[in-house]
């Protein structure tokens, strides 16, 4: 096996100078010693222990985080290396010695340092730390000394560290031998992260012992430089017996030696530096790590990725149960069978466990009927517990069954084995339960029952879990669950008021579950200054990031008397016992950021009231919340694989420079109130590598002054929170984003946002009604309060009738509309107020309500043990038995139900008890009746009196109708019936049922279902028998009293209904009849089946039909409980019936609705919508059929408008209306009104966006009347310059008046302001002569034409104003110009159908003594002609225009009135672009291809005006690109483009195409070569290639013989000349026209078949005359000729004198 490294122990050192020089000698001598190592390990200068780059950004971490612990470690290595040099610097003895006498001398050196170790190690870890005795302390440091061993220190075949080695220039990369293939998949691929194996991991401040830290610290530094960034590491591969014999023998001479080695040299000082700075880097870094070591990052509770899953499997197979379970620390799974942990040990080979790579695995091997159980995967650490079931069930063939196995059993052999045991039911009771309690702040308290469950079946054990209001309790450092197999306890260790609420305990065994509940109140502790207000509650965290945590609370209930002024909140960071306070003065609102904090850490918060008297207790600490993004969080949990995994912070590449980081975008306001504004954005896309940082900006509305926010630290996060701003301002606020490369640009700015409170404090709750309950509690209900956001709940107070001293009910606020008040004085009148709060704070306090007497309500109360039936199944009727027990259950709907079921089938999950269901109880169960509070009595009235008049003014209610049942039990049914058609005058208070039992068809005697009357059409009969027969009546109760009971109903059997559909709807109801549609209305069904009712059916037949005529009306299920039935025919009576559907199918139909008769009855009126003259919109109805007890009701979308806050109601006789305060979209729907005690009549209306917006339209033409305008307020620049603003109204009178307003100033007509008003076209106007920089604003004309206004507005501002007031001044300009000569067009190109550019401007203004002069690169340009300006227009011709014309063109006109130029830029894209029209033009002046024979080939050309190299020129043949070769050529000559084909052939036949692109378009000369015309092209090419040879060919004189020969008599003469032709020629000679033969005297002759000699050896005269050369062969003959002129000389002088004579007679 490879030698293992090991780190060098001097990084446990915290050395002193003296210390560090003594180092520096000892590895002196171990240089000595190089050459026995073949393992060297070199650190580069300035890199001995170099951090890596993430953690050299992070510089900020707080120093004091360091573990003492670690101090203390080093602290007792620097003693032991004193005493041994073998384990500080590795010496030879330490290679040779065994590991058990190292152990021994280390064991004595640990017993000399145990009294200073004991001294330093009761002072670690100073938060709660404890004082340990010196042989626990000597104990600990022997474990953590032996622990770093094992992580590979005590090795004696170990190749040390050897510091005293060169210091190598080159960082060596180091051999990871000790990782598994595991843990080297977690390295990085650019900088080595230390990851340990999981279950020898050991975090700081994770585990509970000061043992585990001291281990977790050595382990830390040992692997840590294992595996450190780059830092090579080379072993030895020389055997490891002859390394040791090598050491032994050169040790012994070089330590005798080190004695007389006294100076030291430069080398060993030089180590000896550099080990000063290893050590410095190491405390450093271990520092940095221990800071940056944050247990609320990497902890988190264990999570299962993979639950185990049950099998069936038969008997002697095995069988494996899988799991995956993630968290940090690593979880510890142990499996149970019927929860009892299975021992490996106690089965040997039965049971396999094991746990690799997060799987784990239990495998049971040949299972028998014994292991049929319930299995259990627990895992756990120090964050929780979690557990997975899965169920094993064996089967047994046929006819092996032991019986005898149950031979105890009471069950019939014939029940099925389940994973519960051998029972298909269990009863499940709760005896010695625990009742309503109270505590207070502090104190402990324990809530426990006994719990029997039968049959009794020993191997299984129930799931027991604790809810509070309905969300699962869970064990922590305030609340702990014990299960002791049958009895449940929940234990507080210390109370807060966030503990107070209804608690349930659930006990589940197989499918059967049963519940019992109980409320816990909690009173305030006494606090410390009297006067002061209680402590809040609920401190949590809403949001967090790296720049600051949003705090929130709830407010207390008590105020200590006076109002409170504010909160402080105050931080203390985990891991110390230092609380800070955040805020210097105190804030009203219920949350608050929390900035200043440190990135990566962890904070608590706590928040403290304060009023006049003082400041209140603290609230409950918070949870931990680190200063994190959201983002990092999940980063982090995703990967808890290493201690420090979370740590690690940098996720991006290396920073690339140069990149400047985009604007951030969608950046808004998410929360502002009167203290601070948050802001939220996303961060840019274009960012580089590196990370960015924040800028923050701010204005005021209206303005453009920026300043910047965060000056001194940019914002790390993408939400900042922005204080010191003045409350009322209206501001706007924009992000910069920057990094190392510079501040990019600003985001769009937000809208103008107002600082201060968004939220407003609730209203106060109203209709304050107790209802008498037991003995010691009352009933509070109440209305809610109106248009509350964000409600927190309510605070109810009680006081007893003239104490004047009020007492909270409740400490933790309550959601709904009734509560409970437990803990009353019997006897004693009570009177109860309630309040609301939210997070801007409390309510007003609500009226006081009437006073009640505390005593048990008719029939008692609810009984302790009915609490778990009242919060079992949410929407089910309120039981029979009683009250409601003290929970804090709102009402919800009418149609509301609570069942109560005994032993209940298991809900699939808990989460039935969760909080959006547990609270929907409607609570039926009322004090006796008790009236709304009557409006005041007058003057001398007692409220008696009043309210007996109301009495007299009513009757009772008409009997109820059509009762039906809803839903049935073995022992309970639920009951509905139809409301009274009339009221009486006055609202139904109740009902009263009474039934009976029928047997054999015998009713019996009639009993009173219930005492105290219930408000809903519906309600549950208990305690009924089983099977048996019942018949029912119900009776209506007003204020007037109670009216005439029902017809009897129809038998109804009492039995458990099971199926899978939904029940019937019920209380259907009809209105707004009219002769071809009506109103349909119901409630949904009591009982929903196995699965949540999704939608109605709603079928209508006619009265007459048969039962197989119902047709649908809705072919898809509707969700609303309403329908208008469109389609009625008028006068024919109708019957409906609507069926509920869910996912197992339709349920059982209700019962009919009608007969009713489709007709629109004499007198009927429909609602009718108004727009008065104000502008106010509403609905008014009107009916002439009233009753004097008769009521108008109105409605939205079928549900009361009654004491909705966005509408206003007023009835007045007859009529009605309804008003809308602010009509908006939440205002859609329809509106109905229906007449109570009536036949009926009903009316409706819709308003829908469209309608909306008519409305509304309608609304503001009315209250605010305007002046229409045909155009609204424009500005327009004039000839000269001048501004005129003007607008135009549809109508003016005489009357009409204007005020023109400049930036919210009105000014008036003068030198600067010219105004113009014209009443009959409507044009309003006003002039200015010029723009001056302080004429940039708003402009506004405000119109008043009797009552009705109008007004326009113009904004001028900015760079809108600028390129106003620039055009202004350009048109001055231009009208001065315009006086002189000027151009009115100017300088511009045009290309002529010739390709020539044409230069051209055209002139104004002009005279004969005007000049015109052009220039190019300011160089003057001589023009032939002169212009006349006849036509204005001057011109420059450009012929043949190339790049040699590109340049600056200018022409100037001038004149003794002045001068005007134009300048034309023919350089660069202009130039490119004129060059383009000018191809454009080349190219469009081709002509067709033609084609032309040559004798070389075919020949394709075209011939163009003139050709430009800027003119591309592509030929293609058949649709592909011609290749050019030395057969096919292409090319220009003069103006002809042309293609030459040499030698074709016939593949050169086809369509060629020359396409032209001028730079943007490409245009195409096509000609087809093929048929005919390749054939005549080809023929005339073979004619003229053979014309071509033969006149290459043919015979020819080529040179040699002159034209005139002048010789003297006597002479020679000798002429040679050459000849060529092919074959070679026939050469002959002629004298005069006449054959010359070669003789003596005239030597002819030809040689070589190229050489032609003329010889004459003497001339004589004779021999002049006109010679000839006739050379001829088959393709041609050719004849040169030549004189010859032979002179005496004699002669020639004497003819000379006579030869002018004769010239001068010529003359004459």
């Amino acid at each position: 096996m490879a030698p293992r490294t090991m780190s060098h122990p001097a990084h446990f050192l915290q050395a002193t100078e003296n210390q560090t020089l003594q180092i520096g000698k000892e590895m002196d001598t171990l240089s000595k010693l190089e050459s026995c190592f073949t393992g060297v390990v070199s650190f580069p200068q300035g890199h001995m222990m170099s951090l890596p780059f993430y953690q050299k950004s992070h510089q900020h971490y707080d120093l004091s985080y360091r573990n003492k612990d670690l101090r203390t470690t080093m602290s007792h290595y620097q003693q032991e290396k004193k005493r041994s040099a073998i384990y500080t610097h590795g010496s030879t003895a330490y290679s040779s010695r065994s590991s058990a006498a190292h152990r021994q001398e280390a064991e004595a050196s640990r017993q000399m340092s145990a009294s200073s170790y004991q001294q330093q190690a009761s002072q670690a870890y100073s938060l709660g730390a404890t004082q340990h005795s010196s042989s626990e302390v000597s104990r600990k440091a022997t474990a953590a000394y032996d622990y770093g061993y094992s992580h590979g220190l005590t090795d004696s075949s170990l190749l040390l560290e050897d510091y005293s080695s060169k210091l190598s220039p080159k960082t060596k990369r180091a051999k990871h031998s000790l990782l598994s293939g595991e843990e080297k998949e977690n390295l990085a691929s650019d900088y080595m992260v230390p990851i340990f194996s999981g279950r020898q991991v050991h975090v700081s401040g994770i585990a509970d012992t000061e043992e585990e830290r001291i281990k977790e610290a050595a382990a830390y530094i040992a692997q840590r430089n294992l595996l450190a960034r780059e830092e090579g590491l080379v072993t030895s591969k020389q055997s490891r017996t002859s390394r040791q014999g090598k050491v032994s023998e050169q040790a012994l001479a070089i330590l005798q030696q080190e004695e007389a080695f006294e100076k030291k040299s430069r080398k060993v000082a030089i180590r000896e530096k550099a080990e000063q700075l290893s050590l410095r880097k190491t405390l450093e870094e271990t520092q940095t790590y221990h800071g940056k070591l944050n247990e609320d990052h990497l902890l988190h509770a264990p999570e299962f990725i993979i639950k185990p899953r049950s099998h069936t499997v038969w008997e002697k197979e095995n069988v494996k149960i899988h799991c995956s379970v993630a968290g940090w620390p690593e979880p510890r799974v142990t499996w149970y069978k019927n929860q009892v942990p299975i021992n490996v040990h106690a089965n040997p080979g039965k049971y396999i466990i094991e746990s690799r790579y997060g799987m784990h695995t239990l495998e049971i091997d040949t299972c028998d009927f014994e292991d049929t159980a319930q299995y259990r995967a627990s895992a756990m650490n120090v964050k929780g517990e979690l557990s997975a079931y899965a169920s094993i069930v064996v089967k047994r063939y046929k006819g092996e069954l032991d019986e005898t196995r149950f031979h105890a059993s009471t069950m019939p052999f014939s029940f099925a084995v389940t994973p519960f045991g051998y029972a298909s039911k269990f009863d499940i009771h709760f005896d010695d339960k625990f009742d309503v309690s109270f505590g207070r702040e502090g104190e402990t308290m324990s809530l426990g029952c006994q719990v029997v469950i039968t049959p009794e079946i020993k191997h299984f054990q129930p799931e027991v879990q604790w809810y509070r209001n309905g969300a699962p309790v869970s064990s922590s450092k305030w609340v702990q669950t014990h299960w002791s197999g049958d009895r449940a306890t929940l234990t507080f260790s210390h109370l807060n008021k966030e503990d107070e609420g209804l608690y349930t305990i659930r006990v589940r065994m197989g499918e059967y579950y049963e519940q019992y509940s109980a409320y816990v109140f909690v009173r305030d502790a006494d606090a410390e200054i009297e006067g002061a207000p209680a402590a809040p509650l609920d401190v949590v965290s809403l949001d967090a990031n790296k720049d600051y945590i949003i705090i929130s609370w709830k407010q207390p209930a008590v105020d200590g008397g006076s109002p409170i002024l504010g909160y402080f909140i105050d931080k203390c960071e985990v891991g110390t016992d230092c609380w800070s306070q955040c805020n210097d003065t105190p804030v009203k609102f219920a949350r608050f950021p929390v900035t200043g904090l440190i990135e990566g850490r962890s904070y608590l918060f706590r928040v403290r009231a304060v009023n006049k008297t003082g400041i209140g207790l603290p609230s409950r600490v918070s949870e931990p919340v680190a200063a994190l993004d959201p983002s990092e969080k999940a980063r982090l949990k995703s990967r808890p694989s290493a201690p420090w995994t979370g740590q690690i912070i940098v996720t991006e590449e290396e920073p690339t420079e140069g990149i400047v980081p985009g604007p951030p975008t969608d950046l808004s306001v998410t929360e502002a109130t009167q203290s601070y504004v948050v802001l939220s954005w996303k961060p840019p896309g274009q960012r580089g590598h590196e990370g960015i940082m924040y800028f923050v900006e701010k204005c005021d509305a209206g303005t453009e002054n920026w300043q910047r926010v965060n000056t001194e630290l940019p914002v790390k996060s993408p939400r900042f929170a922005l204080f010191d701003l003045a409350e009322g301002k209206a501001y706007r606020f924009r992000v910069r984003c920057s990094n190392s490369a510079g501040v990019g640009e600003p985001s769009e700015p937000t809208e103008v946002t107002i600082v201060g409170d968004k939220l407003d404090i609730p209203k106060a709750p109203g209709k304050i009604i107790p209802s008498r309950n037991t003995d010691t509690s009352v009933v509070v209900s109440w209305e809610e309060s109106k248009d509350a956001t964000e409600l927190v709940g309510y605070y109810i107070e009680s006081s007893v009738v003239g104490s004047g001293k009020w007492e909270p009910c409740n400490n933790n606020p309550v959601k709904g509309s009734r509560f409970t008040c437990h803990g009353l004085a019997t006897g004693q009148n009570y009177i109860f107020r309630v309040r609301a709060v939210n997070a801007a704070g409390l309510s007003e306090y609500s009226q006081d309500s009437e006073a009640i007497e505390v005593k048990a309500a008719i029939g008692g109360g609810v009984s302790p043990d009915m609490c778990s039936q009242l919060t079992d199944v949410p929407g089910r009727l309120t039981d029979s038995r009683g009250g409601v027990h003290g929970a804090s259950l709102p009402a919800l709907q009418k149609d509301a139900l609570l069942s109560s079921k005994p032993n209940k089938p298991s809900p699939s999950s808990p989460s039935s008890l969760g909080h959006p269901e547990v609270n929907k109880v409607s609570e039926t169960v009322q004090e006796e009746l008790t009236p709304s509070p009557p409006e005041a009595a007058p003057k001398g009235q007692s409220k008696s009196d009043s309210l007996k008049k109301k009495k007299d003014l009513v009757e009772v209610p008409s009997p109820p109708s059509d009762i039906t049942c809803l839903e049935s039990f073995r022992d309970s049914m639920v009951l509905g019936w139809k409301q009274p058609v009339k009221t009486g005058g006055a609202e139904i208070t109740g009902y009263y049922v009474n039934y009976r039992e029928v047997t054999d068809g015998v009713p019996g005697k009639w009993r009173e279902a219930n005492i105290k009357a219930v408000s809903d059409a519906a309600y549950k009969i208990s305690d009924l028998k089983e099977n048996v027969v019942y018949q029912f009546q119900v009776s209506a109760m007003n204020i007037a009293g109670l009216g005439a009971p029902s017809a009897v109903s129809k038998c109804f059997k009492c039995e458990e209904w099971t199926i899978a559909v939904p029940g019937p709807p019920h209380s259907l109801q009809y209105s707004e009849v009219r002769k071809n549609s009506l109103v349909l209305q119901w409630k949904p069904p009591v009982y929903t089946g196995r699965t949540p009712v999704t939608g109605y059916f709603v079928d209508l037949k006619e009265t007459s039909g048969k039962d197989d005529q119902w047709r649908g009306l809705n072919k898809a299920a509707i969700q609303n409980k309403y329908l208008k039935v469109d389609g009625l025919k008028e006068g024919i009576s109708y019957v409906f019936r609507v069926r509920a559907i869910n996912q197992a199918g339709v349920g059982k139909p209700s019962d009919l609705a009608g007969p009713v008769v489709a007709e629109t009855r004499p007198g009927t009126k429909e609602v009718v919508v108004n727009v008065d003259d104000d502008g106010i919109i509403s609905l008014n109805f009107e009916c002439d059929q009233m009753t004097p007890k008769s009521e108008f009701t109105w409605s939205k979308d079928y549900v009361s408008t009654e004491d909705s806050a966005r509408l206003e109601v007023e009835s007045k006789g007859n009529k009605t209306k309804l008003t809308f305060k602010d009509l908006g979209t939440d205002d859609l729907g329809i509106y109905s009104c229906d007449v109570t005690d009536t036949d009926g009549i009903a009316s409706s209306y819709l308003i829908d966006e469209a309608e909306m917006k008519r409305l509304l339209a309608l609304s503001q033409e009315h209250k605010f009347p305007t002046v229409p305008s045909k155009s609204e307020l424009a500005v327009e620049i004039l000839e000269k310059g001048q501004v005129r603003f003007w607008m135009q109204a549809e109508k003016l009178s005489g009357n009409a008046k204007v005020n023109y307003i400049f930036n919210e100033k009105e000014i008036f007509e003068g030198p600067k302001y010219k105004m113009h008003i014209d009443r009959n076209t409507g044009i309003i106007e006003m002039f200015m002569e010029k723009l001056q920089d302080e004429d940039e604003g708003t402009y506004t004309f405000q119109i008043q034409d009797g009552k009705a206004t109008g007004h326009s507005t113009l904004v001028l501002i900015g760079d809108v104003y600028k390129k106003l007031q620039k055009e202004a001044e350009f048109q001055r300009q231009e009208w001065i110009r315009k006086q002189g000569p000027h151009f009115a067009e100017y300088l511009s190109w045009e290309v002529t159908g010739e390709c020539n550019v044409l230069l051209k401007c055209k002139v104004a203004n002009i005279k004969k003594e005007t000049h015109i002069v052009w220039y190019k690169d300011e160089r003057e340009i001589s023009v032939d002609e002169k212009h006349d300006f006849k036509d204005g227009i001057c011109t420059l011709l450009i012929t043949e225009f190339s790049k040699k014309d590109a340049g600056f063109y200018e022409v100037i006109l001038k004149d003794d009135r002045g001068k005007d130029k134009s300048r034309l830029k023919l350089v660069d894209e202009a130039f490119k672009e004129l060059m383009t029209e000018v191809c454009r033009k080349i190219a469009l002046s081709a002509t067709d291809l033609k084609i032309q024979s040559t004798a070389e080939g075919i020949r394709l050309y075209s011939f163009v005006t003139y050709y430009l190299d800027d003119l591309k020129v592509n030929w293609s043949h058949n649709g592909t690109d011609i290749k050019f070769t030395d057969r096919v050529k292409s090319g220009v000559t003069g103006e002809q483009i042309w293609l030459q084909i040499s030698e074709p052939t016939p593949n050169d036949k086809g369509k060629y195409v020359m396409e032209l692109f001028d730079g943007k378009t490409g245009h195409q000369r096509t000609v087809d070569l093929s048929g005919q015309a390749f054939d005549e092209a080809f023929a005339e090419f073979q004619r003229l290639k053979q014309a071509a040879i033969a006149e290459k060919n043919r015979a020819r004189v080529l040179g040699g013989l002159p034209d005139v020969v002048t010789i003297q008599e006597g002479k020679a003469l000798n002429l040679t000349c050459t000849v060529w032709g092919d074959p070679t020629p026939e050469v002959s000679w002629l004298k005069n026209e006449k054959p010359l033969v070669s003789d003596d005297h005239c030597n002819l002759r030809f040689e070589s078949g190229k050489t032609a000699f003329f010889t004459i050896s003497g001339v004589s005269t004779a021999d002049s005359g006109k010679y000839g050369l006739v050379v001829k062969n088959k393709y041609g003959s050719e004849t040169s000729d030549f004189t010859v002129s032979v002179f005496i000389p004699e002669e020639e002088a004497r003819k000379a004198p006579a030869e002018p004579q004769k010239g001068n007679k010529k003359s004459k």
